[in-house]
């Protein structure tokens, strides 16, 4: 079974929130997750902060057990240095490119 740390949309058309779930990778968006981690408003409040709410030890544990992030969560995760970041495509090119 492999299991998916992902966004589940909640709000409405033009106000979006998410919650930031874990599920098995067949299940729809929106259906029933294993466990809910966290939420995420995209849009920015009156200081222009974009407001993320995560659970650090649940968030750790299904990480060690093997949950992939999506690519979205898996930025928000790099930014709560969670993760560390993946070398982008770019950068692997150029690094042979500079060492021949």
């Amino acid at each position: 079974m492999v299991v998916r740390i992902r966004l589940a949309l909640h709000g409405r058309r033009n106000l979006p929130y998410y919650h930031i779930v874990v599920s098995n990778a067949r299940q729809a968006r929106n259906s029933k997750p294993l466990e809910k981690i966290g939420t995420y408003d995209p849009i920015p409040n009156s200081e222009g902060n974009k407001l993320i709410n995560l659970n650090f030890e649940r968030t750790k544990y299904w990480l060690t057990v093997g949950a992939q992030p999506s690519e979205i969560v898996e930025k928000l995760l790099v930014k709560a240095n969670l993760v560390p970041e993946k070398p982008k495509a770019w950068q692997q090119v150029a690094a042979k490119a500079f060492s021949t």
